[in-house]
Parts: structure tokens; sequence; C-alpha cells
């Protein structure tokens, strides 16, 4: 049975390939960040160089991303 992925992840990552072109162009195709910080450090180059709904998706993702990738890394 293939794992349930939460919509926040989903969101989370179709948010990083919508804005790939325009604000992560930089990144090699395909990246996800894999901690917390580059995660966080993701959303907020979204968040400075994206469009007013950018801003408003990557900060409604903060609070999910830094509870996930925390305990993502703290069960490794």
């Amino acid at each position: 049975m293939p794992a349930v992925i939460p919509a926040e992840e989903t969101a989370f990552r179709a948010l990083i390939e919508e804005y790939r072109d325009r604000c992560l162009w930089f990144l090699k195709p395909g990246y996800q960040p894999a901690t917390v910080e580059e995660a966080l450090r993701v959303l907020d180059t979204i968040q400075r160089h994206g469009d007013v709904e950018a801003f408003k998706r990557a900060g409604a993702l903060r609070p999910w991303v830094s509870a996930s990738f925390s305990a993502r890394c703290a069960s490794s």
C-alpha cells in the first residue's frame, strides 16, 4: 500500500514546482529540500522573489515545514 502524503507536503512540493523557474532557477532541476533549514530557505526565497500569492502560500506553509521537517530529523 502506498504511503499517504499529507496535504501540506503536497502543497509544499507544488509551491516549489510552481515557482521553480521564477524564484528557484539557481537550484538543480528536481531539487527538494532535505532539512528544515533548506526548506525554510526555499520558502524565504519564494516569498522574496515571488508574487503576493507566493508570499501568502509560503507563509502559510512555514509552521508545517518547521514542525514536519524537525520531526523527520529527530526520528532519523
